[in-house]
């Protein structure tokens, strides 16, 4: 094992603690919904990612953490419909229904199993998996080397939607998840 590849999965596992603190208290029912407020103007909806999104997400990235370190991803990926709903090209939306997006709990238990598979498996590379260049050349010119890449997805990239998660959290009127 590697000391860069101890700091990236180190750091992974505490993120993913947080995200599970965050889910407590969400309902089935809210989790898919957006914040609205009511105004003598009119209703207001927050255009923000809601926390099915946010898992649903956040579910496809350790999978390909993994495929960019030469690893096997088969466990961690997602069904194949999910990247038409939760890819960074979609829109969040609003569902009152429950009906556009799988159940928050489908989806956080997914990125759960993916989450633990992707950290179980980095954890036994050498740093040297980390250090390679880039292979895609439009990924290149943000993350030179692989590792860079994997960092993010597995901890920045998280915890930036975490930030969101937590400030819809606030607007349900849910305390901190700390």
């Amino acid at each position: 094992m590697g000391h860069f590849i101890d700091i990236i999965v180190a750091g992974a596992r505490r993120t993913r603690g947080y995200s599970e603190k965050l889910l407590l208290n969400i309902r089935p029912e809210q989790a898919g919904r957006k914040p609205h407020f009511e105004t003598s103007a009119a209703a207001t909806i927050i255009d923000t990612n809601h926390p099915t999104w946010i898992y649903g997400h956040l579910a496809l990235y350790p999978a390909k953490a993994m495929e960019r370190l030469g690893l096997n991803a088969g466990a961690a990926a997602t069904p194949n419909d999910w990247t038409a709903l939760f890819d960074a090209n979609t829109v969040c939306k609003d569902d009152p229904k429950g009906d556009l997006y799988p159940r928050i709990d489908v989806v956080a238990t997914q990125f759960f199993k993916a989450t633990d598979i992707a950290l179980d498996a980095i954890s036994g590379l050498d740093d040297a998996a980390l250090l390679r260049e880039t292979p895609d050349e439009k990924m290149r010119a943000t993350f030179p080397i692989v590792g860079m890449g994997v960092n993010f997805l597995l901890n920045n990239h998280v915890m930036m939607h975490m930030g969101q998660l937590s400030a819809w959290r606030r607007c349900f009127g849910m305390p901190s998840a700390m």
